[in-house]
């Protein structure tokens, strides 16, 4: 079957990856011709990496059936992957709702309003499939469904996460969903501690490993997802939700500086 992810980011990348992986044809989707070759070699990388640990057999096979032309017009399925900017999703999505007639329409924002994604356009066709980094290697997909949705469409996105090997949850239309308003809650407590003393970074994230099963604390998730990626959230959250989700001053700080985490490798550890 035919895929489309649009943006070729560290998600758009990934999801583009897990869809090769699982035997579909996919055109990653770009704003010009540099980032679409930047998104074909981060997907070739990380299909790479999967062949040295076994978990493909033939990683140029499978990256052959990666294009960067124009969208097919029988793709089932559309991933956007583009940053999180509501206008700039609709219109991504709007350009793929007229070239791919047929597919399902899914966001992977963590945060933003399905239901005003879906606004002018077709709504029966939206739907946000809010998949988690590594997209390769982490279980979850959270379906996020609103009111103007076809429920036949949810269960055709559920069907293509679950053939990918996804475990998946569906929620309703709210701030933050549901992973990325605990989450955040925890991550903004944990950046509250540490601002305030009460134990060190890595303490912290021992405490939350051990003590309740996290495979890795809320510094070092905050870390890998990036500080502004959690700023932003926290205070659209806050903006949504009220103050109990407004971000520390140090956090604030940090993504000031330009500590954002593994990406620049410094965050509330060094990489």
């Amino acid at each position: 079957m035919k895929a489309v992810v649009i943006g070729g980011g560290t998600m758009g990348a990934g999801i583009a990856h897990l869809l090769l992986a699982n035997g579909h044809d996919v055109t990653l989707s770009e704003a010009d011709a540099d980032r679409a070759e930047q998104g074909r070699l981060a997907v070739r990388r990380s299909l790479g990496r999967a062949q040295e640990k076994g978990k493909l057999a033939d990683a140029d096979a499978v990256f052959a059936k990666l294009s960067t032309g124009e969208l097919p017009a029988d793709a089932e399925l559309v991933v956007e992957a583009v940053p999180e900017n509501v206008p700039l999703k609709q219109k991504v999505l709007g350009f793929a709702a007229e070239k791919c007639p047929d597919a399902v329409l899914a966001s992977n924002t963590s945060s933003l309003s399905i239901s005003e994604i879906a606004a002018g356009l077709p709504g029966e066709r939206v739907l946000g499939m809010h998949f988690f980094n590594p997209v390769p290697v982490q279980q979850l997909v959270e379906l996020v469904h609103h009111e103007g949705v076809d429920p036949a469409n949810v269960a055709r996105a559920r069907a293509w996460a679950e053939q990918m090997g996804k475990t998946v949850i569906e929620v309703r239309d709210s701030p933050g969903f549901a992973t990325s308003r605990l989450g955040v809650a925890v991550g903004m407590e944990a950046i509250r501690m540490l601002e305030e003393g009460v134990a060190s970074a890595a303490d912290i994230d021992t405490g939350m490993k051990l003590g309740y099963r996290w495979p890795m604390g809320p510094l070092e998730l905050t870390d890998l997802v990036g500080l502004d990626v959690r700023l932003a959230i926290a205070e659209h959250l806050a903006a949504e939700l009220g103050p109990r989700f407004d971000p520390p001053q140090l956090l604030r700080d940090k993504v000031a500086r330009g500590e954002l985490g593994k990406k620049t490798g410094q965050g509330f550890f060094s990489w």
